[in-house]
């Protein structure tokens, strides 16, 4: 299998603030990779890097052998994006949202987006002004699960689904791994990560400093999300 994401020295700054710091990353496709990490530890950064929204400081990333910086147009044609917080149209339907959002890539699967709607209990026809956060965040899920994209980059997807939606989109996580794709998966909950990753990378105070499997870090994850240190205490992998 082919590299998905590399990042080689990959830092970025904020004016007197190290944000992300000599990140060195190699993800491959097909895999599913979870990102964890408490808030400010450098998790948004590193994804603002991968989309080519931000040019790095130092070092570079790479998506697919394209640079992220500089070739940020087509790097955009193979991967969708999920952020944190929705951000859409406020005065469109979520059907009409999803074709917007579907139109830039090459293989949308309108059969699936159809499934879609009705396995995470979405109304189309309700205006996203008059959508709840967790609405909001299912167009956004169904969007991007729709587009059938190489890579998934997705920005803590779970965060205002209910219980019951989380395991529908941990199903549609499991459909994305069959069919091949690559699924980046930020997260600052263990439990999450644990279900769905192959590998995990635990990001602290910007810096990448232990990987492996859910197995391999359980401890360790669970001391950097209440206890946020240096790399001295981690062995990397």
């Amino acid at each position: 299998m082919g590299i998905a994401i590399r990042a080689a020295g990959l830092s970025q700054r904020y004016g007197p603030v190290s944000a992300l710091t000599g990140l060195d990353l190699q993800i491959a496709e097909g895999e599913v990779f979870g990102y964890l990490g408490p808030d400010g530890a450098g998790k948004t950064t590193t994804l603002r890097l991968l989309l080519g929204l931000a040019q790095p400081a130092a070092g570079y990333a790479q998506i697919f052998g394209l640079d992220c910086w500089g070739n940020a147009v087509a790097v955009h044609r193979r991967l969708a994006y999920v952020p944190a917080e929705a951000s859409l149209w406020p005065w469109l339907t979520g059907a009409e949202t999803l074709h917007l959002l579907s139109r830039g890539h090459r293989r949308p699967d309108l059969r699936y987006r159809d499934e879609l709607i009705e396995r995470f209990a979405l109304d189309p026809a309700r205006e996203i002004h008059a959508c709840s956060r967790g609405n909001r965040q299912k167009v956004l899920l169904i969007a991007a699960f729709l587009t059938r994209a190489d890579l998934l980059l997705l920005d803590e997807p779970a965060r205002w689904l209910d219980p019951q939606l989380r395991q529908e989109f941990r199903r549609c996580v499991g459909e994305a791994r069959s069919r091949g794709q690559t699924v980046f998966l930020s997260s600052r909950t263990l439990s999450e990560i644990e279900v769905l990753c192959d590998r995990v990378g635990i990001l602290s105070a910007g810096e990448l400093v232990a990987t492996g499997t859910p197995e391999q870090l359980r401890h360790l994850a669970s001391s950097v999300a209440s206890h946020p240190i240096g790399t001295s205490r981690f062995i990397s992998n």
